[in-house]
């Protein structure tokens, strides 16, 4: 007999926000098995997840264990809160753990790199060529942090107009690279890389994780340009909804990050 219990890892797993909302579509929600959830305690220091003492396993069948018991707090609070049935969608942390264990474990340094090749490209080092109220917002808003990571990393980046690429110093981007490495684990690194990706800036990720932001800081500085528009011309319900569901997933890699210290 199928288990329901591999639809529901699967719905938990893709890395693609549009393939699960389709997973969890065209199949009903499992309904919740078990009574409680609690944290176990493992050797090493680590911690797993028990539902009803029964350890949770990634999808790929490894063991869900995590570095710290606030991690493992997290991701209680997300099976504990399921109703009657259980919603991937609401399990942010779960599926972030899922991917470093599953995926970022097996090829820490591809992820690494695609870190830097983002900190190459920095969403910060590109500023607008008009109009001066944008520019001057940028300069006030995003000049801060360059000049942290000039000062505190030694990575000192180059501001370019437009949308025009403008390659980085190598000296910036190993400064840099010198950074992330005290974040160099398989969740450390998953977590990081979705703070990233969903901020367009590797310079935000480090400096949220250096504790020179706030998440709720580094959300509006990489929203800038957007919220800009928006003033201007207004936003719809799509947009906002979307943007709405990004910040969930920000709010847990950076409440996962702030776990593993």
């Amino acid at each position: 007999m199928p288990d329901f219990r591999d639809d529901l890892t699967n719905a938990l797993s893709d890395p693609d926000p549009v393939r699960r909302a389709q997973i969890q579509m065209a199949k009903p929600l499992p309904k919740r098995f078990y009574t409680a959830a609690s944290v176990g305690a493992l050797d090493g220091g680590r911690h797993n997840v028990l539902l009803d003492g029964r350890p949770v396993r990634t999808p790929a069948r490894n063991a869900m264990s995590v570095p710290t018991r606030a991690v493992a707090d997290l991701l209680v609070a997300e099976w504990d809160v399921q109703k009657e049935h259980i919603d991937p969608a609401t399990m942010p942390v779960t599926r972030l753990v899922n991917t470093a264990i599953d995926g970022v474990a097996k090829d820490q340094r591809s992820v690494f790199e695609d870190i830097l090749q983002f900190a190459g490209t920095d969403l910060l080092c590109y500023r607008a060529s008009e109009p001066e109220g944008l520019i001057a917002r940028q300069s006030a808003h995003w000049d801060p942090v360059l000049a942290w990571a000039a000062d505190k990393l030694g990575a000192r980046f180059i501001l370019a107009e437009g949308v025009i690429h403008q390659a980085q110093p190598a000296a910036a981007i190993s400064a840099y690279a010198e950074g992330l490495r005290s974040y160099a684990t398989p969740l450390g690194l998953a977590c990081l890389h979705t703070i990233t990706t969903l901020t367009g800036s590797a310079l935000l990720a480090l400096a949220f994780a250096e504790k020179q932001l706030s998440a709720e800081q580094a959300w509006t500085l990489a929203h800038l340009d957007e919220d800009w528009q928006i003033e201007h011309w207004g936003t719809d319900d799509e947009a906002f909804q979307r943007r709405e569901h990004r910040w969930q997933d920000m709010q847990a890699a950076t409440a996962t990050l702030d776990a593993l210290r």
